[in-house]
């Protein structure tokens, strides 16, 4: 039986000629046969190895964070490193470095998933599904994260039936080795199965702590999953659980800046531990945000603008070398956790939900000045889909969403900054465009004779 390091690097012809057994993380290299995981500790070793392949540079330690900003009115890159100009113009090809980075790097995340999943085991069998549970949430929150930056759901007529990613669910089965990509509509289908499915396998009372995937966590994945595709009720009932029962709160404007400066915090529902013995360096999310050697992310004026004076928010922008607007209240230093979920998100969600389920559902008030005036900021007199972006913009910046709130709500890219967001070389980014996908890699279609090239590339 062919042993888990090398089952990892042949899940799909891309891993072939892209990684080697130094490549993997310490966590996952089980070196043991896959048919001797034999306990639930086996299962969550190997669940501790997709947590830690999360934490690459190339997916939410920076990569994909980064891309929600960059690509939007939020910021730019200014190719202090080179890092991020082609991603952040929008001008890829189908050998871009951040596209195929990104791409290896989910479905290795979604390999490791298939092992637990997939494992015959015995022993205490709600243990077991626990954590067989948490490996389901985890995947669908990655073939979530695939198919929003490599879908065609806004490109051309776009919609739910466009080619969206190839979801995977099993490891080594021949019939996934070079596996076909289901539309987007499949593709969201199979996340609410898994959801679903995670949440019927959890036991409440053996969740763990906010490190680790919850059942709070799983609700959390699908009010963001029900938001970006309009699916109102669904984000609603969600999003109502997380903030009911989750036991997580909004931060106050006095405790909101030096929150992002420690670990599990009163409003963290789920977040991705970075310590320090495991800091990315100069791949971290500091070092791109910030004044250093590898500062290419640089805040816009206009993302500044929005804040009132009172807002505590706005005070994490601010000006360094060369009068250039920094990120310098998140992701203060290498080593800080990201918080992949928290409950302002949650409100959030919950008030767009709201209104567009009913208009005059007054929760929908209530929760966006939960997080307005928990901030500083002065109330919202009524509830719009505009003042709940420009809320989330304010709240959510710099940490991924931007660029994926432009889109859902079908709008061309704001241009605030002509010279900086440099679209215009290839002429003005119109909702439909496909630049709103990224290309699917020369690496992937070279392997994978099944797959099909975004359009435009």
């Amino acid at each position: 039986m062919k042993k888990i390091i090398y089952t990892v690097l042949v899940f799909s012809g891309i891993f072939l000629n892209s990684c080697t057994e130094k490549d993997l993380e310490p966590t996952l290299t089980v070196n043991k046969d896959v048919n001797v995981i034999s306990n639930v500790g086996d299962l969550k070793g190997l669940l501790s190895g997709a947590y830690d392949r999360m934490t690459s540079a190339t997916y939410y330690g920076r990569n994909v964070i980064v891309f929600g900003d960059v690509r939007s009115d939020n910021a730019y890159a200014n190719g202090t490193s080179g890092r991020f100009l082609t991603s952040g113009a929008m001008d890829m090809t189908n050998s871009n470095v951040d596209a195929d980075d990104a791409f290896l790097q989910m479905y290795s995340v979604i390999a490791n998933c298939n092992i637990i999943i997939n494992a015959n085991i015995s022993g205490d069998q709600v243990a077991i599904d626990h954590v067989k549970g948490q490996a389901m949430a985890l995947r669908a929150l990655v073939h979530y994260d695939l198919v929003r930056i490599f879908g065609q759901q806004h490109v051309g007529t776009g919609g739910l039936s466009a080619l969206g990613v190839a979801y995977v669910k099993q490891f080594l089965a021949p019939t996934e080795m070079k596996p076909k990509r289901n539309t987007v509509g499949e593709v969201k289908s199979f996340i609410y199965d898994d959801l679903d499915k995670a949440l019927t396998m959890m036991t409440p009372s053996l969740n763990g702590d906010k490190k680790t995937i919850r059942t709070f966590t799983v609700n959390a994945i699908k009010a963001r999953v029900a938001l970006y595709f309009g699916d109102w009720a669904i984000a609603k009932t969600a999003s109502q659980a997380v903030i009911t029962g989750s036991g997580a709160r909004v931060l106050t404007a006095a405790e909101y800046p030096a929150a992002f400066k420690a670990n599990l915090q009163a409003n963290s529902i789920f977040e991705l531990v970075f310590a320090s013995d495991d800091n990315r360096g100069n791949d971290s999310l500091y070092n791109i945000f910030n004044n250093t050697a590898y500062g290419d992310v640089v805040a816009l004026q206009d993302l500044k603008d929005q804040f009132s004076s009172t807002d505590v928010r706005g005070g994490m922008i601010t000006i360094q070398e060369k009068s250039r607007l920094r990120n310098t209240g998140k992701f203060t230093k290498a080593d800080i956790n990201v918080v992949l979920f928290r409950f302002e998100e949650m409100l959030l969600i919950n008030a767009e939900a709201s209104f567009r389920l009913n208009a005059a559902d007054p929760s929908a008030l209530t929760n966006l000045n939960l997080v307005a005036t928990n901030r500083g900021a002065v109330a919202y007199a009524a509830v719009s889909i505009d003042n709940i972006l420009l809320e989330r913009r304010k709240e959510l910046c710099f940490e991924g969403f931007r660029f994926d709130d432009i889109a859902r709500t079908k709008k061309d890219m704001p241009i605030v900054d002509a010279v900086r967001q440099t679209y215009d070389d290839l002429g003005p980014l119109i909702y439909g465009s496909y630049r709103y996908a990224f290309p699917i890699p020369l690496r992937e279609m070279n392997a994978n004779s099944n797959s099909d090239q975004n359009k435009g590339y």
